[in-house]
């Protein structure tokens, strides 16, 4: 059963991923902010330093190149994705376990949560833990993950058209040879010009369906891979997304991850497994930008004269009072929900579903909490003198990517009906 307590080996990288966020992160927030697009020279320490924690196994998951699956058992079931689903059933059954523990999936979205109080955008700037790491982490086998450590990461799937439907990628992997010739287009593309590695997801037979979709590292310097444009955006400034054109992208064999063989029946969970373990993580994204926005909140509404008394009932307290006393119970229920999914993961325990709810619910809750915040500081909250009008921003995106808050409630419902994706649109 897991227990909601902070795991007592985990406290000391809780604690130093908070003063991260409080002594490096928050007072470069704005300056990074504004200067959209300019690379983080203060990160190339924070990286150093986590690089030391994880080295000395003090880490445990200091981000999201650490987190895996405990077992393999998942990736053989057919998964949702953005917003396919193959599988058939629950989600609710997991894998015998003699030992439960507490491990880097945890670790990370403690952490994670953490950093993300100081700035997301900065979070998804730090060197060598993008979300490709995870996703190499997850179905990479382990001559992969040896030859691709100590490489940023990023990862390459949406495309023009095609939005949260990873099932209907067009970016296509034709073998030639000891290598795959990969054509298309990918956008939204987290740390894609600064990351030294970036995995692209490609199909190998349009003809066959998601079954036939396959992730591939791809050196940034590969000549195949042409960068586009770097967007200007709502939020995370700080860290840039690209697009890419792949134009005849020749990618060794051997960088293909996890199996090379189509399977018609579940071929699509090995590569669908990296958003069971990337989902919690934006989740936990989410809960920090959530808790900074309440903390800030709350502080600001004491020195206006607002105090909340959680011994009484919120009608008889203030509006400001109440909605906060609100804001709170929400923002429980979905750390409750994060946690869930990562123990799950270190446990052996398919989460599909549980990661989706997680995300879900982190993602609306940061959006609702983040505005409310802004609405309650009023003047204060709306202007550039306190970071709230910033989060606010922020908050947006971490209610789209890794699966819009639509697929995810798509993707629960499936779970919970033992609907296919083909019985459930």
């Amino acid at each position: 059963m897991i227990d909601l307590e902070v795991p007592r080996k985990f406290r000391p990288l809780v604690a130093q991923a908070r003063g991260m966020a409080e002594e490096v992160f928050r007072p470069i927030s704005r300056k990074y902010d504004l200067a959209e697009h300019e690379y983080p020279r203060e990160l190339d320490l924070v990286s150093a330093v986590i690089d030391g924690m994880s080295s000395s196994g003090a880490g445990q998951g200091a981000g999201a190149s650490k987190t895996t699956r405990a077992t393999d058992e998942a990736a053989e079931r057919a998964d949702d994705g953005e917003s396919e689903v193959a599988a058939v059933g629950s989600g609710r059954s997991h894998a015998s376990t003699s030992e439960v523990r507490n491990g880097s999936n945890l670790a990370s979205v403690l952490s994670i949560l953490e950093t993300c109080r100081g700035d997301v955008g900065l979070t998804l700037s730090i060197p060598r833990q993008g979300l490709g790491n995870a996703a190499i982490a997850a179905v990479a086998n382990d001559e992969q993950k040896k030859r691709y450590a100590g490489q940023w990461a990023a990862m390459a799937i949406t495309e023009p058209e095609t939005g949260s439907d990873s099932g209907a990628i067009r970016t296509t992997a034709v073998r030639d040879g000891d290598e795959y010739v990969l054509n298309g287009e990918k956008i939204y593309v987290t740390a894609g010009e600064r990351a030294e590695l970036v995995v692209v997801w490609a199909t190998l037979d349009k003809s066959l369906g998601k079954q036939a979709i396959k992730s591939f590292v791809v050196r940034r310097d590969n000549p195949g891979l042409r960068l586009v444009r770097l967007e200007h955006k709502l939020g995370i400034r700080s860290s840039d997304t690209a697009a890419f054109h792949l134009d005849d992208c020749r990618v060794p064999a051997d960088d293909l991850l996890g199996d090379p063989e189509i399977k018609t029946a579940g071929g699509f969970g090995g590569a669908m497994q990296t958003f069971d373990n990337t989902r919690p993580l934006v989740a936990a994204m989410a809960l920090g930008l959530t808790r900074a926005s309440l903390d800030l909140t709350t502080e600001l509404l004491a020195k206006a004269g607002v105090t909340v008394d959680w011994d009484r009932p919120a009608y008889v307290q203030s509006y400001a009072a109440a909605r906060l006393l609100q804001m709170e119970a929400e923002y429980e229920a979905a750390h409750a929900l994060t946690l869930r999914a990562a123990w799950m993961a270190d446990n052996g325990r398919p989460n599909s579903m549980e990661a989706s709810m997680a995300k879900a619910k982190a993602g609306r809750t940061c959006v609702n909490v983040s505005l409310a915040c802004v609405e309650l500081a009023g003047a204060t909250g709306y202007a550039e003198r306190e970071l709230l009008e910033k989060w606010a921003r922020d908050s947006k995106i971490l209610d789209i990517f890794e699966g819009t808050q639509q697929i995810q409630l798509l993707v629960v419902a499936r779970r919970l009906l033992g609907m296919s994706s083909s019985q459930l649109k």
